[in-house]
């Protein structure tokens, strides 16, 4: 049975798309032929465009951070499917500048593959292409996930950071150095008490007992290599904060980048409560927390569980994350 409010199904996706087009049609251009969106008002200074992309199901990720200050273009895909090859070459010709286009993809097969092909065509177009791949799950840190580190909630920061360094008319070469360096410096831990279900179906993608947690679950639903006990926040936060940060290893003088995010369905009441807990984790830790951002940044549908991100920055690092930002989710 159907859980989701649309008109048939498979049109949950297209018809989000249209109306994302009209409510934020200041911001963002549409182009429902080739699948990609574009950014009405980029900055005149930049000599790269930044183009990243992935399947829907985790909005606002990526068409909300389209617009001044970041994105230039995104290409969604189905559910939780990668775009084609085919939308990320015309979007990468629609925001490419003098110096080219550089790519920010997470670290998932579909994605790398489709993003790969993009890459070679361009090349035989003549135009020049980078790739910052954000591999920041800390859960799917594993010899025996032969893909690596799954690209989860860092991967918003990463783009808000290159988006302020594009910005100061930053090359092609220094924004992907720039990106590979903070993506290295940024990890998640993510849990969930209840997955997300399926748009065409409405199953769960797993189950769980009463009173257990997924702990490390991914944005796609992926399974953890374990379940934990609910317990108090509190003790839920340290432990997953402390995973981040024995990591990160951040030293006395390095101020980290806080994001805690919801998954889809924990309420804003439990994400603030969370935060309070990660600032005592951090202060009995003596980390200090220079930045932060509370609330539903990178989603799985309706899952109901929640993020932390922790990104280790320096002067520069956060000189471009407080550059100006005007997108559909994100403005300062």
């Amino acid at each position: 049975m159907a859980r989701y409010f649309e008109n048939e199904t498979g049109e949950l996706v297209p018809d989000a798309l249209s109306g994302f087009a009209r409510a934020h049609a200041d911001l963002v251009a549409y182009n429902p032929r080739d699948g990609l969106f574009t950014a009405r008002h980029p900055s005149p200074a930049r000599k790269v465009g930044l183009l990243s992309g992935g399947g829907s199901g985790h909005e606002p990720l990526h068409l909300g951070y389209v617009g001044t200050g970041m994105l230039d273009g995104a290409c969604p895909g189905m559910v939780f499917a990668s775009p084609h090859n085919r939308q990320i070459f015309r979007a990468s010709q629609a925001v490419a500048g003098p110096d080219g286009v550089l790519h920010i993809v997470k670290n998932y097969t579909g994605d790398r593959i489709n993003f790969g092909i993009a890459a070679e065509r361009l090349a035989d177009a003549g135009i020049k292409c980078a790739r910052v791949l954000v591999d920041d799950d800390l859960a799917s840190d594993s010899q025996k996930i032969s893909a690596g580190r799954r690209g989860t909630g860092a991967t918003m920061l990463v783009e808000k950071v290159l988006g302020g360094a594009a910005d100061t008319g930053m090359g092609l070469e220094g924004l992907m150095k720039l990106g590979t360096a903070v993506a290295s410096r940024c990890r998640t831990f993510a849990a969930a008490s209840a997955a997300h279900h399926a748009p065409i179906t409405g199953e769960p993608a797993f189950e769980l007992l009463p009173g257990e947690l997924e702990y490390g679950v991914g944005i796609h639903g992926e399974r953890a290599d374990r379940t934990r006990r609910r317990g108090s926040m509190g003790a839920l936060v340290e432990d997953m904060a402390d995973a981040l940060l024995d990591a990160l290893r951040p030293g006395p003088d390095d101020p980290v980048v806080a994001l805690v995010n919801g998954l889809g369905s924990v309420t804003s009441l439990e994400l603030y409560g969370i935060f309070g807990e990660l600032g005592r984790v951090l202060d009995t830790r003596d980390v200090r927390l220079a930045r932060h951002l509370v609330g539903d940044y990178v989603t799985a549908l309706d899952m109901r569980g929640f993020s932390l991100t922790l990104m280790v920055a320096d002067r520069d690092t956060l000189g471009f994350y407080d550059a100006p930002v005007h997108t559909p989710a994100l403005r300062w």
